[in-house]
């Protein structure tokens, strides 16, 4: 007893509806999660002072783990 050639059909279609509208509401849910995580505006340039040394992180000590640390500045 096999399924006929037009319920097999119907099913098919509906199997691609349904993956459809989940791809969708997939990349609908991407694309909104991805602009919240986004900082809000608005934007501005900010003027630096090449003389003052900027705050960095102390550089991990042996004891604390393996860690390699280097600082360079741009010139």
């Amino acid at each position: 007893m096999g399924m006929t050639g037009e319920r097999r059909r119907r099913v098919w279609r509906w199997a691609v509806i349904v993956w459809a509208a989940a791809v969708a509401v997939a990349g609908g849910l991407t694309l909104w999660m991805q602009d919240s995580t986004e900082p809000g505006g608005p934007y501005r340039w900010e003027q630096a002072n090449p003389d003052e040394t900027p705050d960095l992180p102390p550089c991990p000590t042996p004891e604390e783990g393996l860690a390699a640390c280097a600082y360079s500045e741009a010139d």
